[in-house]
Parts: structure tokens; C-alpha cells; sequence
């Protein structure tokens, strides 16, 4: 997607707040502040000390560029910043609702066919004139990564590779599954193995019309495969399948409405490979009832999902994952 310079220049000015203080309704920006601001919209991008509004125009311009998920969309980068420079905290010289500063934002952006707008969650949007489709700013697991991200990527795979399977449930997947909207994500834990019927994790999802779906989790720590007798720190699809029929035909008590409801879903967890032998032995034995009532994560799937949400690494995962290192001198 590409802007007009003229459109570039003005939103810059916003950007470092070239406007005289007394009457500007955007905070003045220096080097140091811009690339914090950039930093605070989750991009890499850090002031070089060059001439302020140039370099931001410049810089808007390459996260422009950047891929798209809707055509007629900016990318979530832009819609990023946007949202940071219409935070409603940084209002000045005005009201909390920031209509000084909105008109002068839509003045310039309407001229690239879009309108920007606050919501009901005191966050700025931007709605495409012609079709009306608003741009959402939502996690994209298969986007490009940053540096930074890659970094984080690594250093919890190596977390992975070293946790127990209850570190993986508690640290990574009871975190990860709340920061995408889920209900009541409740680990079930090992201690009582009776009580699980194949469940590790349960939770719900409310959907738009009231209703709620309700979700099971088997978790398993390692690789899973279709071998007839699978190796060490593997595990055997068709086990799993037994586990995740057992959750789907047993109940959850739900606190909160006071009685116990089936499970709609079951989600096969691996913090390792499900081979894709594996998932086409698990198809060939799912009907056609069953196939959308049991579905996949594996282990690039949570690395990504964890990175976009921008979830913390967990504490050991920024130690030392070496025990030799870690010990103490005496």
C-alpha cells in the first residue's frame, strides 16, 4: 500500500509533534521518545538521529509495505501506530476524546480513502470509505517476523526443550489461551489423573450471540507419531485419539452457570512434531461428525501464536537453560 508523501509528512508532524505547543493537540517528540513510540506500536524501528520528520515519514512508508491481510486494508503495523499516536492518555490541549486531534488526523487520511474513528474500548480504528471494512489489529501467527521476535521464538524453543509437561501447560498454554479470549482456562493437573478423562486444560469461548462453546485440551509434552511402538519422549496417535473420545463424551462442571456441560471441541496439543503421518492416520479414523470437533497445535504453532499475542517469555525461559551453568558455587 502506498500513501501520498503529502500524507506521510503530515502524519510525521503528528508523529514528533511539530506544532506550536501552546495550541497542538500532539505531544513533541524527540529522537529518544520517537523510537520508544515505535517500540510501544511493536516495531524495530529506532530513530538514526537523522532529520526527525523526514526519517518518520521514511518510516512510515516501508511499514506500508509491509504485508497485508486484507487488500483495502493497512497493515496491522500501521494500525498500530495510529493507535499509539491516538492513545487517548497522550490527549493535549483538549479532552480526553481527542476530537482536535482526530479532525486533523482524518484530514490527512481521508485523502487516502480512509476514516479514523474511536471505538466503544477508547481505541482508534481505521474504516476503508468505500467498502466500510474496518482495519482489526489481531494476532497473525503466518506474518513476518521481526528480529526481535525471531530472538523471542528461539529462546522459547529452547524453553520447550527442557520444560515438564506441567511447565508447558502452566507457563505457556494457560497464558497463551486467556491473552486469545478464552474463558475459564482451567488445568486440570496431574496429581488426580481419575478425574481428568482425557483433559488437561478446559475452558470455554463466548461467542457473539451469547452462547458458549466449551473446549478440552490433550496436552502431551513431546513428539506424537503413528509407530507401532514409538520412541522415547514420543507418543502414539492412537492413544491420543482415545484420550481426546473420552473428551469429548465426558463433562465439565462450569462454575459459572452451576452445572455440568459436554465439551464441544478437543484441541491435541504437542510441545513437539505431530507428524504428518499422525494427523493422516487420525483423519482416516475421524467420520465426518468427529473431523470438526478435533483439531491440531503443535509446536511451530504455539512458537508463532505465543510471539504475535506478545505474551512474556516465561522466568526460566530468561535464565540460563543450561543446569550445569546454573549451579551455585558451594
Amino acid at each position: 500500500m502506498k500513501f501520498k508523501d503529502r500524507t506521510l509528512n503530515q502524519l510525521a508532524d503528528m508523529i514528533c509533534g511539530n506544532f506550536d505547543p501552546a495550541q497542538s493537540f500532539f505531544e513533541y517528540r524527540s529522537s529518544h521518545y520517537i523510537s520508544r513510540f515505535f517500540a510501544d506500536a511493536d516495531t524495530d524501528y529506532q530513530h538514526d538521529g537523522s532529520t526527525r520528520g523526514k526519517w518518520v515519514a521514511e518510516t512510515l512508508g516501508k511499514i506500508l509495505n509491509e504485508p497485508q491481510t486484507n487488500a483495502n486494508l493497512p497493515p496491522d503495523s500501521f494500525c498500530r501506530v495510529i493507535q499509539e499516536l491516538m492513545d487517548q492518555g497522550n490527549c493535549l490541549n483538549e479532552g480526553a476524546e481527542r476530537q482536535g486531534a482526530l479532525v486533523l488526523l482524518n484530514a490527512s487520511l481521508s485523502r487516502e480513502g480512509f476514516e479514523a474513528f474511536y471505538s466503544e474500548d477508547k481505541k482508534c480504528y481505521l474504516k476503508h470509505i468505500g467498502t466500510n471494512a474496518v482495519a482489526l489489529v489481531t494476532p497473525n501467527p503466518h506474518r513476518p517476523f521481526s528480529v526481535a521476535e525471531v530472538k523471542k521464538r528461539q529462546q522459547l524453543t529452547e524453553y520447550l526443550d527442557k520444560c515438564s509437561e506441567d511447565d508447558f501447560i502452566n507457563d505457556i498454554l494457560l497464558p497463551l489461551f486467556r491473552q486469545l479470549g478464552f474463558h475459564r482456562v482451567t488445568a486440570a493437573g496431574h496429581k488426580d489423573k481419575a478425574l481428568e478423562y482425557g483433559k488437561d486444560i478446559w475452558m470455554k469461548f463466548g461467542l457473539p450471540t451469547q452462547h458458549m462453546l466449551y473446549f478440552g485440551l490433550q496436552v502431551k509434552k513431546g513428539k506424537l507419531d503413528s509407530a507401532g511402538v514409538s520412541k522415547t519422549a514420543a507418543a502414539n496417535i492412537a492413544e491420543i485419539h482415545n484420550q481426546a473420545l473420552m473428551m469429548l463424551g465426558n463433562e465439565v462442571f462450569d462454575p459459572e452457570i452451576g452445572k455440568k456441560v459436554l465439551v464441544d471441541h478437543a484441541f491435541i496439543v504437542s510441545a513437539g512434531e505431530i507428524t504428518k503421518a499422525a494427523r493422516n492416520w487420525l483423519g482416516g479414523q475421524l467420520d465426518i461428525l468427529k473431523r470438526s470437533q478435533i483439531m491440531f497445535l503443535d509446536r511451530d504453532d504455539i512458537l508463532n501464536l505465543y510471539v504475535v499475542t506478545n505474551l512474556p517469555l516465561p522466568d526460566a525461559a530468561l535464565l540460563k537453560l543450561n543446569p550445569d551453568e546454573d549451579e551455585l558455587p558451594f
